[in-house]
């Protein structure tokens, strides 16, 4: 069994693939990369059993047949190649033979067989999106996400859909961000709960892609089509946390500021703050905005004002500045908004330009106790 291929077409896709294999598998197995032939298509996927990933790519072939390759050989061997075709020999005493413009290189293979098959979805629902806004989606959202292994469902990205709309929730119960897209729709209801792994996969590739995403799902695992690639993955199990519940309705105090100027002074300013509580106080008053923060223990304090636009009455409220710095960094807008009812109830922080027709972001953060 004989294969032609692109030495950088091919290592281009095995790079994305390779994101998938864990360092340390309990299954040797897991190790490789199946290759599977079939004429002049050749398949090629990774697998850690939770998340199966798969490429299809042009080759020069026409036998059939299936192996494992050792991923981090192979992977160490392309990257060294200038663009060359490479002609791979799949020989019978057990190993791959490779040979390249100057040179010929052997591998040991295990037997395709022994691969994990993945997933086939029984019955499943079916949603079309572009790939970047589900990648915009999952960049606005998978931070947020907690990393509690007692809480799994907490652990990764909640979809919902609705034929109303798409929204994805993140939150790990101390910052919530919740993204929704009217302009993205479903046939039917559905709700699901994503890992973060197979959703950091899809976020590299997706990035810039105009391609459209088709996502199938049933109860247990989700899949993903996109141009030659899909990714099945095991949705997580359990029941989402009611987050409507946690977001508070009535928001009497609104403060509008300058995105960067903000970010900056709560990154300056934290600095000082405690090392353990990461605690900033903010201080509002008219149209001045006081943000300090002190660390007792080493006589460290830093006060900053800034102007603002704000509507309501006098407050102060404590927040756990790196919560605050995460929230507006992975906002783009010039403006935000921070609305706020009492210093012991979350606040929410929205951008007011930057969002796409029908895009909606929504962050809320926890306040912390003020040691007055």
């Amino acid at each position: 069994m004989k294969f032609i291929v692109s030495s950088t077409y091919l290592l281009k896709q095995l790079q994305v693939l390779g994101g998938v294999i864990n360092s340390s598998n309990t299954l040797p197995i897991l190790d490789n990369f199946l290759f599977e032939i079939n004429q002049n298509k050749l398949t090629v996927s990774a697998s850690d059993l939770e998340t199966t990933m798969s490429a299809v790519l042009d080759v020069e072939s026409d036998n059939e047949g299936s192996v494992a390759i050792p991923a981090r050989l192979l992977l160490d061997t392309l990257k060294t190649f200038p663009e060359q075709p490479l002609t791979f020999v799949i020989e019978d005493n057990n190993t791959v033979e490779i040979s390249s413009n100057h040179g010929k290189y052997a591998l040991a293979y295990a037997d395709g067989n022994e691969f994990p098959k993945s997933v086939s979805l029984e019955d499943p629902s079916s949603t079309k999106m572009p790939g970047h806004i589900l990648a915009t989606a999952i960049n606005k959202t998978i931070f947020a996400a907690g990393n509690d292994d007692l809480r799994p469902v907490m652990s990764g990205v909640f979809f919902q859909f609705s034929t109303e709309g798409l929204t994805f929730v993140a939150t790990d119960a101390h910052k919530l961000v919740k993204y929704g897209r009217e302009d993205v729709k479903a046939s039917q209801v559905a709700e699901f709960i994503m890992p973060k792994k197979p959703l950091n996969l899809l976020k590299g590739i997706l990035a810039a892609s105009e391609e459209e995403v088709t996502i199938e799902y049933n109860d247990s695992n989700a899949k993903f089509t996109f141009e030659n690639t899909v990714l099945i993955c095991r949705l997580i199990d359990g029941k989402y946390p009611n987050y409507e519940a946690v977001i508070p309705k009535e928001n009497p105090n609104k403060l509008t500021i300058d995105r960067t100027q903000f970010l900056n002074s709560v990154r300056r300013v934290s600095i000082f703050s405690n090392k353990t509580t990461h605690q900033i106080r903010l201080k509002i008053a008219g149209a001045e905005l006081n943000i300090s923060a002190e660390d007792i223990d080493y006589s460290n304090k830093a006060e900053e004002r800034l102007t603002c636009d704000y509507q309501g009455d006098d407050m102060q409220i404590g927040f756990n500045s790196r919560f605050l710095t995460e929230m507006l960094n992975n906002l783009n807008s010039n403006e935000v908004q921070l609305e706020l009812s009492m210093p012991n109830r979350a606040g929410i922080l929205t951008p007011i330009d930057d969002l796409d027709e029908g895009e909606t972001v929504t962050m809320l953060v926890m306040p912390v106790m003020l040691n007055s």
